[in-house]
This record gives C-alpha cells, sequence and structure tokens, in this order.
C-alpha cells in the first residue's frame, strides 16, 4: 500500500492558501477504518485522533489537498477554515480512492456546478446565504449523506453535509453551526440569498447529486 500510495501522489503538491480553490482533474479521497491520528505536519505534534465514523454515523472520509511523501493533508470539520491535518496514507487503518467529480459553487451567480474533471454535467440554482449569515468560500469536502426527514422538513428531502463551519450566525440561532447542501420546505429561497448560511437546492437536484457524489467529494465555494 505504501509504494503504491507514493506513486499515485507523486504529482500532488501541497495546496497553500493562493491555490486553496483549486480541484485536480482527479482528486484524492482518504477512507477510514480505524481510528487515526491527525498531525500538525508530517510526523509532527498530534492535533487529536478521529474515529472511523463521523458525527453523524457516516464512514469517516478525507478529501486530500497534498502530500509530502506518504503523508497526506486533509481537512478536519473541526480545524479552523484554511488549515490542514496530516494522516499517514500507508496506514492499514486507511484506504486511498480516486474521483473525478467535484461540486463547484459560485455565491454571486447562484449556482451549483457538478463537474467531471473540468467538465460539468449539471448545473443547479441554489440559494446561499444572507447578507448578515454568509455561505462561507473555500475548499471544502462532503462529510455525510443523510435523508432531510430524520432532521425536520425545512431539510427536504436530503443533506449533503460539509466539513465547512458558519462563523457568522445569525442572533438566536440553535440549528448547529455546520453547513450543507440540503433541500427546504421554503422554495422561494432557492436562487436567494436568505438562508442562515446553507445552500439550498430543490430536492430534484439533491437526489441526483446524493445518487452520483461519494464521500469526500471536493466542493470549492467562490464569491
Amino acid at each position: 500500500m505504501a509504494t503504491v500510495a507514493a506513486a499515485t501522489l507523486s504529482a500532488l503538491a501541497l495546496v497553500g492558501p493562493a491555490q486553496a480553490h483549486a480541484v485536480e482533474a482527479s482528486n484524492l479521497i482518504v477512507r477510514v477504518h480505524a481510528p487515526v491520528v491527525l498531525r500538525a505536519g508530517p510526523g509532527g505534534p498530534v492535533l487529536r485522533r478521529v474515529t472511523a465514523r463521523t458525527a453523524f454515523g457516516s464512514p469517516r472520509t478525507f478529501s486530500v489537498l497534498g502530500r509530502s511523501g506518504p503523508w497526506l493533508a486533509v481537512r478536519n470539520e473541526d480545524m479552523p477554515a484554511g488549515s490542514a491535518a496530516w494522516v499517514n496514507g500507508a496506514s492499514p487503518r486507511v484506504t486511498i480512492a480516486r474521483t473525478r467529480l467535484s461540486i463547484l459553487v459560485r455565491l454571486g451567480r447562484r449556482t451549483l456546478e457538478l463537474r467531471s474533471g473540468s467538465r460539468v454535467l449539471r448545473r443547479f440554482t441554489v440559494g446561499i446565504g444572507a447578507a448578515d449569515s454568509p455561505t462561507p468560500t473555500g475548499r471544502f469536502a462532503i462529510t455525510d449523506k443523510r435523508p432531510g426527514k430524520e432532521y425536520g422538513s425545512y431539510f427536504g428531502c436530503c443533506i449533503l453535509v460539509l466539513d465547512a463551519r458558519q462563523t457568522h450566525l445569525p442572533r438566536g440561532w440553535q440549528g448547529g453551526d455546520r453547513v450543507a447542501i440540503h433541500g427546504t420546505d421554503a422554495p422561494w429561497t432557492i436562487g436567494r440569498a436568505a438562508s442562515a448560511g446553507c445552500l439550498h437546492a430543490t430536492d430534484a437536484a439533491l437526489d441526483y447529486l446524493m445518487s452520483r457524489v461519494p464521500l469526500g467529494t471536493p466542493v470549492v465555494i467562490r464569491s
């Protein structure tokens, strides 16, 4: 596994702040099968230990931001935006996969694109965060795929949870700070800046995405 990982990662450089919105034609995904340690750098101090399941019960999956030898730079939802932690890609506790799929959100246009490499497969209109609770920008990833009915009708059919957090929550908001792409029981918000930071889409769009994108799919949100 170590030899294969080193070979597949040889062309991937660490993503710095100026490159944070870039997505490779083929994106690496790390699937965690047992608890692993996230470090501050390759072989560096321990930041935290994570389990093989997310807080929502999904198989823990990371989108890879970069590499140094067998070490892979990844994001975790509990880390500050723009930061990365490192996991040993040669560990038997993880496996490495690839996807050509990515999601690009353009807030100014109120659009979400599902892409395969540079090719746009589908484009959807989405609702975005209101002026006082804007949707965060940057590179994120899908951590969970959940049925909306488990959490309330206001989530529509489906929820694609991201590793992004909302740092500008509306006053009095009690719905948590994780950002997601989800349906809505207020369809008038689609195409408008009216949410607490999440992206609102139609159930048809969510059904399409849920059936196609794997956990770990990178999601780039641009202004």
